[in-house]
């Protein structure tokens, strides 16, 4: 009795482990290649569709210079600029599914700002919300709370952006997707538009 005991936990061990790994691996966010994300390393952020744009870029609206929108290439062939992202966890070494994180360009603007994400106010004339530059890196909580957003699985293998930070428990934040807004010719992203499935292709 004691030898078959034993023999059935040799097997539960492992099957523990394989399902441990296994709902690991399912919580990351993976590039083009079939890689994790790695936090710090930079990725280009590309529509699943075709047809529907290229990569993500920065652009002035409104006739402002600062802060620069984040906006999607009209063209399908460009890719836009590499973006960077950072966990709230500075200890995380791979992006994971659901989990705030920073994104920010791997740029150099003229604004005297950084180049990192952050949700703007509701705008007139569409009472719509918009993904902006100037957002801070790091220091969750109270007041960074524009500044977190997180990857979502869409699908089986697609992913789309959110906008529900978690990092202030006591805030209250109108969740939402980030999509496209197309107006006047740009294609900005923000809450309320177009459904805009992504992918990660990491910059070589």
């Amino acid at each position: 009795m004691k030898f078959h005991l034993l023999s059935i936990s040799l097997l539960v061990i492992p099957l523990f482990l394989s399902l441990t790994s296994n709902a690991a691996a399912s919580d990351l966010v993976y590039d083009t290649d079939g890689h994790p994300l790695h936090p710090g390393k930079q990725y280009y952020i590309l529509p699943v569709i075709r047809g529907h744009g290229g990569g993500l870029t920065m652009m002035p609206h409104h006739n402002h210079l600062c802060p620069l929108y984040v906006a999607q290439e009209n063209m399908e062939v460009k890719s836009g600029l590499p973006l960077i992202f950072r966990p709230a966890n500075p200890k995380d070494k791979v992006v994971r599914l659901s989990t705030d994180i920073n994104i920010e360009f791997a740029a150099v603007t003229t604004c005297v700002m950084t180049t990192a994400w952050r949700l703007g106010d509701v705008e007139a004339p569409t009472n719509k919300r918009y993904v902006i530059t100037g957002g801070f890196i790091g220091n969750p909580g109270q007041e960074t709370v524009t500044n977190w957003f997180k990857i979502e699985k869409l699908g089986n293998k697609d992913y789309k952006l959110v906008f529900c930070p978690s990092v202030c428990k006591t805030c209250k934040v109108l969740c939402g997707d980030v999509e496209v807004l197309n107006e006047g010719g740009k294609r900005l992203l923000g809450l309320g538009g177009e459904s805009f499935p992504v992918m990660f292709k990491k910059k070589d």
